[in-house]
């Protein structure tokens, strides 16, 4: 199913969440809405379940207005962040109820709802758990129940809260492997909304980064992660060392290299020199020898080596705060590098804003 948001505004009182916002999801697809806390992708979840009603603007469900639709006939599965699960009820009662409540000319018989049911415990992998009470499983088990139910009512689109904000780390990365072969194997057309980046990277097909309400960047996750549109995407999207500069006449030099200077949407960078900054991933922090005499002085201020990647902090003459480095383990072996070891570095690649461009939240408005 193909859903178009289509200039939607919602307002609370004197609080905008969401500013004119505009979004096409192509059938099958799995979009995540990625933002801080107040970005506006809770609320917009819930306008295209119809738990919430927009101000302005409208959502299609395969060009038909779904505003013209009561919640009950939308046939959208939702799963919330803390699985709101009936306690008082068994697994298999819980995964049930949607399919009890359907006006009776329509419900399916007993035998019929058991047997839906029993099939999508199995496809959860919670079948020997259907007589279990929530209170007697973990929290993954919880979520797949959850995620059960809102697919028993075999809805045209699901919609996913935050659904692994509650596990642990090691559950949540399982459970994402788990619903992203899910997702494929049902062909749904599924939204979630996420904090989470690398939730955000691993399982979706586009990822729509959200702040203040507005849209700063609509790509797939190499996309929003290697080319940043905008300032707050590549502050927001992972680790990445900001530097204040200054631009001459649209470029500036970075540690012995000439970049750039962008701005949103193509719109011309100002002449002249104008305060900037220049943003460089630590991946992109290179470590070269001292013959190189254009590359910036630094000294080793603190090192993490405890994985497969080496953490690297760096005082660079004339920069504050700290740099910070990433290496390969056999990088950082072969460089031997200590605390307070002089070195000299290069960006390998960086991007530059001005000051005066795109504000945070402007985007999309």
């Amino acid at each position: 199913m193909v859903i178009e948001i289509d200039q939607i505004t919602k307002r609370f009182e004197a609080f905008t969440a969401l500013k004119r916002l505009s979004l096409q999801v192509h059938p099958g697809e799995l979009v995540a809405l990625l933002g801080p806390s107040g970005s506006g992708k809770t609320t917009l979840l819930r306008i295209i379940a119809g738990l919430e009603f927009a101000d302005e603007g409208k959502i299609l469900f395969d060009g038909a207005d779904a505003g013209e639709r009561h919640v009950g006939e939308r046939r959208v599965g939702f799963v919330f962040q803390h699985y709101a699960l009936f306690r008082h009820m068994t697994v298999l009662e819980n995964v049930a109820f949607g399919l009890r409540v359907v006006p009776r000319e329509r419900r399916l018989s007993n035998t019929d709802i058991e047997r839906r049911v029993h099939e999508l415990l199995s496809l959860v992998q919670l079948d020997r758990l259907s007589g279990r009470y929530p209170s007697q499983l973990s929290g993954g088990q919880r979520q797949r129940v959850a995620l059960a139910r809102a697919l028993a009512i075999e809805p045209r689109v699901l919609l996913l809260d935050e659904p692994f904000g509650a596990l642990d780390a090691k559950v949540r990365k399982e459970l994402r492997r788990w619903l992203r072969r899910l997702h494929d194997e049902m062909g749904l057309t599924s939204i979630f909304v996420t904090h989470d980046q690398e939730e955000a990277l691993e399982l979706a097909d586009r990822v729509v980064v959200m702040n203040h309400g507005a849209i700063e960047q609509i790509g797939t996750p190499e996309e929003v992660y290697n080319a940043p549109a905008t300032p707050f995407v590549y502050e927001f999207l992972g680790n990445v060392n900001r530097i204040t500069c200054e631009i001459d006449n649209g470029g500036v030099e970075l540690w012995g290299a000439k970049v750039m200077a962008e701005t949103q949407d193509g719109a011309p960078v100002p002449r002249g020199k104008v305060p900037g900054y220049a943003y460089v991933r630590p991946h992109d922090v290179e470590f070269v020898g001292d013959a190189n005499a254009s590359a910036a002085k630094a000294v080793v201020r603190h090192v993490a080596a405890a994985g497969p990647m080496a953490r690297i902090e760096l005082a660079v003459e004339g920069i504050s705060p700290l740099i910070e480095a990433e290496l390969s383990r056999s990088r950082y072996l072969e460089l031997g590098l200590k605390i307070g070891q002089p070195v000299r570095i290069l960006a390998r690649a960086a991007r530059v804003f001005p000051v005066d461009g795109p504000k945070n939240g402007d985007a999309g408005d």
